[in-house]
């Protein structure tokens, strides 16, 4: 992993609410912080509706954060931008979804739809050369350029993904956003396209923002991981100290339900089953917002909202029960 000492991606106290009447806000993101460097991969996982995707949406600006900074190489966009930082921004940072037949327009050739950043930044490119450009894109996320002139619904679902991370990487972006990017497929196809992923990251040094609800997933890709629940980080830490040191109980919750290849492991190891329900991000708790299906919550949790902290190591925590 190549990484300078200035971050590429650095974003600072994003706050992303949607007022859903006079009265009420949705606080779907609420103060998260965090950077990723030139190559590298940021792990972002939670439950449903715990601000992952709305986080990858707000920084790509698809929406207009309500408050908090982000700079993406150099860069200001979390405020009104000028044409040529929106130019920067829809070059160097792309994203790829969740569902890849959803994302993909099915009247349009693969030729095409991978060529779609081409034609908006370059609309006066030779032909020739837009068909060489699509031919070793479709080459290097492994797809046979003789399928160019194909449909979308003559693809298998893995292969959709891939067409959808061509359309991502033709234009040699700085940042991809996976936002659930694996997670409709099969399990043998998603290690397929986190390994073309992690292929493709040597080759060309760009550096992703994965989001995901598969632990185990996240943990072959990433460097670091980033822990949400409802709106806001919990832990954060690198890979392997997250997962061989968890302190955050949210986390050890998510990390029970990840399966054991161990056979031996699988038979001892007791998931944590967490009671109550999620609260609305329409109300959060005043105190821990985990405090109501946290099985450890004190008096403390309840009343008093925990500190986001270095406990050491670069192991971020917001967790009173943690010293």
């Amino acid at each position: 992993m190549a990484q300078t000492n200035e971050p590429l991606l650095s974003v600072k106290g994003l706050k992303q609410y949607f007022p859903v009447s006079k009265k009420f806000t949705v606080r779907a993101v609420d103060n998260i912080s965090f950077d990723i460097y030139p190559g590298e991969t940021y792990g972002l996982v939670g439950e449903s509706g715990s601000g992952k995707s709305t986080t990858g949406r707000s920084i790509i600006r698809l929406y207009d954060p309500t408050e908090g900074t982000i700079l993406f190489n150099g860069e200001d966009i979390s405020k009104k931008l000028t044409a040529k930082q929106e130019k920067m921004l829809r070059s160097d940072m792309q994203m790829v979804f969740q569902d890849p037949m959803a994302s993909l327009n099915p009247h349009k050739k693969i030729l095409d739809t991978i060529a779609m950043g081409l034609d908006a930044h370059h609309p006066h490119m030779d032909q020739k050369e837009r068909v060489e450009r699509v031919s070793k894109m479709m080459e290097m996320v492994g797809l046979n350029p003789a399928y160019m002139n194909r449909y979308p619904n003559q693809f298998s679902g893995g292969q959709r993904q891939r067409i959808g991370l061509g359309r991502a990487l033709i234009m040699n972006p700085k940042l991809v956003i996976a936002d659930e990017a694996i997670s409709a497929l099969d399990v043998s196809i998603q290690a397929q396209v986190v390994n073309l992923m992690k292929d493709i990251q040597k080759e060309t040094n760009v550096a992703y923002l994965f989001i995901a609800h598969d632990l185990s997933m996240v943990r072959h890709i990433s460097q670091k991981v980033g822990v949400m629940y409802l709106g806001s980080l919990v832990e954060f830490a690198e890979t392997e100290e997250l997962y061989e040191q968890t302190l955050h109980p949210y986390t050890k919750a998510l990390m029970s339900a990840v399966p054991e290849l161990d056979p031996a492991i699988s038979k001892t190891k007791k998931p944590v089953m967490l009671q109550g329900d999620v609260p609305s991000p329409i109300d959060t708790p005043v105190g821990c917002k985990f405090a109501s299906r946290c099985p450890y919550a004190t008096k403390r949790c309840h009343e008093e909202r925990p500190i986001f902290r270095n406990v050491g190591n670069e192991h971020y925590v917001a967790c009173h029960l943690v010293e």
